[in-house]
């Protein structure tokens, strides 16, 4: 399990576009969500050990806040070759597993990744209803193993702030997790 950081992409960035396939094969935009009051875009995978402890409060953050008028959109940029677990068919065993009820989309390219500029799983990245950028981080303290409950907190207190109106704090922490797995001489320019 190697520990990867958030790049941490620049606030205000405006919501780099995409259309992708969901785990069934129907293509999913950035325009299908351009109603929605905030933008949740997760980098996410099955087999991360960081994804799978925040997998099952991230499906009922993801309820809570889509009623709220937040839409939320995951995103598996992993070399599905390389790395079986992660491929469409296994996808759709997460989604049913965990109960998610946002697309869960295949980056096969790997170019919505770096579009993005994810470095890792899970990475979170929150657009206003404008889709510029406000939040980019963790989720929150808790890290396999080191004993502190999900809550949530930092993702929560940022949904918040930009469904009341509010500036989303900008002291924000990197997330943490495992690396996307790029496939051979795919991996982006933006790790030095």
């Amino acid at each position: 399990m190697v520990k990867t950081a958030s790049t941490m992409l620049s606030l205000g960035t405006q919501a780099p576009d995409f259309s992708l396939p969901d785990a069934e094969g129907r293509a999913v935009s950035l325009d299908d969500f351009s109603d929605a009051r905030a933008l949740l875009v997760v980098f996410m995978c099955n087999h991360c050990p960081y994804v799978k402890h925040v997998a099952e409060p991230l499906a009922e953050l993801a309820r809570e806040y889509r009623r709220r008028g937040v839409a939320i959109v995951g995103i598996n940029s992993n070399d599905a070759d390389g790395y079986p677990e992660d491929a469409p068919e296994a996808m759709r065993e997460e989604i049913e597993r965990r109960g998610y009820d946002f697309p869960y989309l295949v980056d096969e390219s790997q170019e919505v990744a770096k579009a993005y500029r994810a470095a890792c799983t899970p990475d979170f990245f929150l657009f206003d209803a404008a889709r510029r950028l406000v939040y980019r981080g963790q989720m929150d303290d808790s890290r396999p193993g080191n004993d502190r409950p999900v809550t949530g907190e930092d993702l929560r207190a940022a949904l918040d702030a930009v469904l009341e109106g509010r500036p989303v704090r900008s002291n924000q922490k990197p997330s943490l997790g495992c690396n996307i797995k790029w496939k051979e001489g795919n991996e982006p320019d933006y790790f030095g």
